[in-house]
């Protein structure tokens, strides 16, 4: 399975016969590198319903015919713009064509741009291809991430930004609760608050933890 990095927290799953968006914000996200009108998804997963996560997935589903996975209220105000979805909620878990897909908890917020509520914000846990996928959302450190770490992850996606979400030093912290193999940082250098050195926090995860670090440009794949 290759997982592709598409700028902030967005990322490509794909294996031999699917492909899986999370978090597609490519309009509008100065650094990214891939034109949505190239993805062609059977399914996104949107773990909250902030602009900069829901980012282009109206146009990306209606073009593709994608089905949304999200937050019942994220699915329910995106089928006013005619995207199909399944609603979810924090702590269930479904199967799809591509695999299986479990929400969990994330300390954050969520809502849409124009103010509408947008459920419970959420990580996932997303199995495809035999690896298993923790994407933590836009979550603060809190110590049931380690309750995580019993789905045996093969990578975890955290965020580093601080200002929103974990910075480097909390963002290790959950690095050790989740127990990845490998970490890919999320979620940094998009907006000056926002900006940080993933390289010293790869340098830190190889040095403090048992986890194999990955900084992934905008565009830069990772073969699992």
């Amino acid at each position: 399975m290759k997982l592709t990095f598409l700028g902030h927290a967005g990322v490509r799953l794909q294996d031999a016969e699917h492909e899986v968006l999370i978090d597609p914000f490519l309009t509008g996200n100065s650094l990214a590198v891939t034109d949505p009108a190239s993805l062609s998804p059977s399914h996104i997963v949107l773990t909250h319903a902030h602009g900069d996560h829901v980012g282009d997935t109206v146009a990306i589903a209606k073009r593709s015919g994608a089905t949304v996975i999200a937050a019942v209220e994220v699915v329910g105000r995106l089928a006013v713009d005619g995207v199909d979805g399944v609603g979810m909620n924090v702590g269930g878990g479904a199967d799809f064509p591509f695999g299986r897909v479990t929400f969990t908890p994330a300390w954050h917020s969520s809502s849409f741009p124009d103010g509408t509520y947008g459920g419970t914000p959420m990580g996932v846990v997303l199995r495809m291809g035999g690896v298993t996928v923790f994407h933590a959302g836009d979550t603060a450190l809190f110590s049931d991430l380690a309750l995580v770490a019993r789905h045996d992850i093969d990578v975890a996606l955290v965020p580093i930004g601080d200002h929103f979400t974990m910075g480097p030093d909390d963002a290790l912290e959950a690095v050790r609760l989740l127990r990845p193999a490998r970490v890919v940082p999320v979620h940094y250098d998009t907006f000056p608050p926002i900006v940080q050195d993933a390289a010293a926090f790869a340098a830190r995860v190889s040095a403090e933890t048992d986890a194999e670090p990955h900084v992934l440009a905008p565009g830069q794949a990772l073969e699992l």
